[in-house]
């Protein structure tokens, strides 16, 4: 494909390390990143942490100044992709241009899942997930200032975090029983709501919204069980929906996301997609899933950039992810919703590490608190979905990295 035009949709995680893996590969073509934002690619695990508590010195960029012209990728920032011919493999962007392409990868991600209730309040009413997203939190999460935040899954809970550092008063709703609940075990997600606590969070679990209001200068947001919350400012993260308004339209298949298989093929031969846009298909659970992560980026946008080349992809271990907060690190690999967990030390005294055990007794799931030279352990382990004794796993004087040799 050295004389052919890749055309890629999306200057996010997936696209920005895409391109960079078509050139480290050898790929001497052209290659083409076209993103709607006007900055370059930028990592979004900072929003809710550095680029608030040390805005002047986060590093959110991919890659550094150059690195773009200096692998003669053509970045077009600012232009939003229009349509998509995938018949005459066309893309057609908002200044009028259209780019044909050989190969094309959507990467198109997500957009936050909107609350109508909360948007109908208008100003000091904000989402988190974009960089000017996080430019507007910065003269909100000020000492004092008096924080409703809705929802308490990971972004939820960072943000709390970081707006307590800052001096602010934080409050969170959520309607579900439990925070974390999508990706963290009742073990572990009522340990963080008590860390959370003690440092002086307020938390409603299992309090879904009954209306807002504004009165006077005050925001208002009252919950079924009658309970008003009075704040300075609203912030709420309720999940994310799939960016598959170009996919639909192309006719390609959608299912949860945009439709891939193994190779992040789409439904269309010469069309892949990666990252928050991107549905693929799970053997374990028999379905099309979508892994909101960075790691699931970077893994999707590798695979489909050495299917367009024909290279052979690496078989990947456990998935993996991570959230900082409270001064914890917590990383998370393989299936959160085992049925039983072990903890190798104590969470109250960390760190520590959890394993999940499926119904047979073995090793499908590991976090680690504040002990992240285990995870990789953990994962070759999750990966042979090794059967160690329960005494062994609990113990802290068993070297993880000997046990993960046992099972090479």
């Amino acid at each position: 494909m050295n004389a052919s035009t890749i055309v890629i949709v999306g200057a996010g995680q997936a696209g920005a390390l895409a391109a960079a893996e078509l050139r480290q590969q050898g790929y001497a073509g052209r290659v083409v990143l076209i993103g709607e934002e006007t900055h370059a690619p930028y990592e979004r695990p900072p929003l809710s942490k550095d680029l608030l508590l040390q805005p002047q010195t986060a590093r959110c960029a991919i890659h550094g100044e150059g690195y773009y012209a200096e692998h003669n990728i053509e970045l077009k920032l600012g232009v939003a992709v229009t349509a998509l011919d995938a018949q005459a493999r066309v893309v057609v962007l908002a200044n009028g241009e259209s780019i044909a392409f050989d190969a094309l990868l959507l990467a198109t991600g997500a957009r936050v899942r909107r609350l109508p209730m909360l948007d109908a309040l208008g100003e000091r009413v904000y989402t988190l997930r974009t960089l000017e997203d996080a430019q507007r939190l910065l003269p909100v999460l000020e000492p004092s200032k008096r924080v409703l935040l809705v929802g308490a899954g990971v972004i939820g809970l960072e943000l709390a975090s970081s707006a307590v550092d800052l001096g602010a008063q934080v409050t969170v709703i959520e309607q579900a029983p439990r925070a974390m609940a999508r990706c963290a075990p009742p073990l572990l997600a009522g340990h963080l709501c008590n860390v959370h606590r003690a440092r002086g969070v307020r938390l409603h679990l299992g309090s879904p919204l009954a209306s807002a209001a504004r009165e006077n200068s005050e925001l208002v947001l009252t919950l079924e069980d009658g309970t008003r919350i009075t704040g300075d400012a609203v912030i709420y993260g309720i999940g994310v929906e799939p960016e598959t308004t170009l996919a639909q339209a192309a006719g390609l298949r959608v299912d949860n996301g945009i439709a891939i298989d193994a190779q992040c093929r789409t439904s269309h031969m010469h069309i892949y997609a990666a990252g928050d846009a991107a549905s693929q298909w799970d053997e374990a659970s028999g379905r099309h899933q979508r892994r909101e992560t960075w790691e699931n980026a970077n893994r999707q946008a590798q695979t489909a950039a050495r299917a367009m080349l024909g290279v052979e992809t690496e078989a990947w271990e456990a998935a993996w992810f991570w959230t900082d907060q409270c001064g914890l690190n917590i990383q998370f690999a393989g299936d959160m919703a085992a049925p039983e967990w072990l903890v190798r030390g104590s969470l109250e005294a960390p760190p520590c590490v959890l394993f999940g055990l499926d119904g047979e007794g073995a090793l499908v799931g590991a976090i680690t608190v504040n002990q992240g030279r285990d995870m990789r352990s953990a994962k070759a382990l999750i990966g042979k979905r090794a059967r160690i004794a329960r005494e062994t796993l609990a113990d802290p004087a068993q070297n993880l990295r000997n046990l993960a040799r046992e099972f090479a």
